[in-house]
């Protein structure tokens, strides 16, 4: 197979997260570059931030397992535990199942790039979002409160 086409890979701006939850992550840009290779078990993105940008909502998953490594600028890094500034390098990874919520935050001055690499198993993984009332159970389209009622809207894209 020849190498990626990164510029023709498919792409997704954004986010499917229902109002309000999606404001700070609405500039993120993910090039799908497992997707253009035809991968179906690992999710591969390149994923940009811009300043004042975030990866997702802080959340943690039960079925898929994540690792990502920061290929350009500066993010932080917020967990459970706190917070850790990542740059050009360094990498983290989430294993599935521990209830340690996370996501990246762009606080810098310039655009940040990540390689985002996990499972794919949205039909056994719930996401939940430890920070927000949003939940997503595996199997199902789009997000529920906490309380089990569903958010209106288009539902869950990865």
């Amino acid at each position: 197979m020849p190498p990626i086409d990164i510029a023709a890979a498919p792409r997704r701006d954004g986010t499917a997260y229902p109002a309000p939850h999606d404001a700070p992550c609405r500039a993120r840009r993910r090039q799908r570059l497992g997707n253009a290779v035809g991968l179906t078990r690992l999710g591969v993105n390149r994923l940009e931030l811009e300043p004042g940008t975030w990866s997702s909502q802080r959340h943690w998953h039960t079925a898929e397992d994540e690792f990502l490594w920061v290929l350009e600028g500066e993010v932080v890094l917020v967990e459970d535990d706190g917070e850790t500034v990542l740059r050009a390098g360094d990498c983290a990874g989430f294993p599935k199942g521990v209830a340690n919520g996370h996501h990246l935050v762009n606080r810098s001055d310039r655009l940040a790039v990540v390689l985002e690499v996990g499972d794919r198993d949205p039909d056994n993984d719930t996401v939940t979002y430890p920070d927000i009332d949003l939940l997503h159970v595996g199997g199902e389209p789009g997000y529920r409160h906490r309380d089990g009622t569903p958010y209106p809207g288009p539902g869950r894209v990865k």
